[in-house]
Parts: C-alpha cells; structure tokens; sequence
C-alpha cells in the first residue's frame, strides 16, 4: 500500500477532522437549550436502558469516570438524573434517567434529529448507511 506523507489523505485525520465539525455542529445546534453534547449523550444512553453503572454509562458516552461523576452531579442537581442502589448489588450505584431528563432528551432529539437529517441528504442517503458500516468495521474492540 502506498504511504502518503499529506496529512489530507490519512483516515485517522480525516475521521478525527469530521468529527470534530460535526461535534461543533452539535454543539452550536444543543447550545440554546444549555446541554453540553455530553450531557445529551448521558439522557440518550439513559433512554434506551435507564439504570446503568458508572462504567458501563463512561463507556457508552465516550468520557473517563471522573469527568463523568461531575457530569452526573450536575445532572442530579438539575434533576434530569438520579442515583439508586442496583437492585443486585446494593452495595453498587446505578444511574437512572429522571421525568425531566426524559422530556428534556425528547426536546433534544429532535434537534440532533435535524442534524442526522443534513448528514444523510449531503451523503445522497445510500451512502449514509455504506458509511456507517464502514465505520463500525473500524471501532476497535
């Protein structure tokens, strides 16, 4: 395979540089309703399965567990969140998703909704899903 020595022409660049527009996107799109991406991440990984560990939810958001305790803190002060025994272990902490939480996440994706919109319509729609594949092949285990 061919080296190239142009940072343009190598994947890790690229993907890093999309992502990081996108990240801006969405942060520019979540900015009026005062959510950081990270906290959206939060409600969404919540939505789908309320009730999940420290790590598992650090993992599922993509933060390391220090950030994620202050994260969740303010999330527990606003009340979007709330901490619980794990009914298997009460000696464990799980994290819930709160009625608040759950409307706010409603009124959130819609936003990032309209941003998934414009990737697929500027990616011709079969292209958007070529590319997600693609992209799953890449995540490392």
């Amino acid at each position: 395979m061919a080296r190239s020595d142009k940072m343009e022409d190598q994947l890790a660049y690229l993907i890093a540089s999309v992502n990081r527009q996108l990240e801006e996107d969405l942060e520019d799109r979540l900015r009026p309703e005062g959510i950081p991406i990270e906290q959206f991440r939060i409600l969404t990984a919540l939505a789908a399965r309320s009730g999940l560990s420290m790590g598992h939810l650090a993992e599922l958001v993509l933060v390391d567990a220090t950030t994620l305790t202050k994260i969740i803190d303010r999330m527990v002060a606003d009340a979007l969140v709330y901490r619980g025994p794990d009914p298997n272990d009460r000696r464990k902490v799980l994290i819930y998703l709160a009625s608040k939480g759950t409307a706010l996440h409603i009124k959130l994706d819609e936003i990032v909704g309209d941003q998934q919109r414009h990737i697929i319509d500027r990616l011709r729609g079969d292209k958007a899903e070529t590319l997600k594949g693609l992209l799953r092949d890449l995540m490392m285990d």
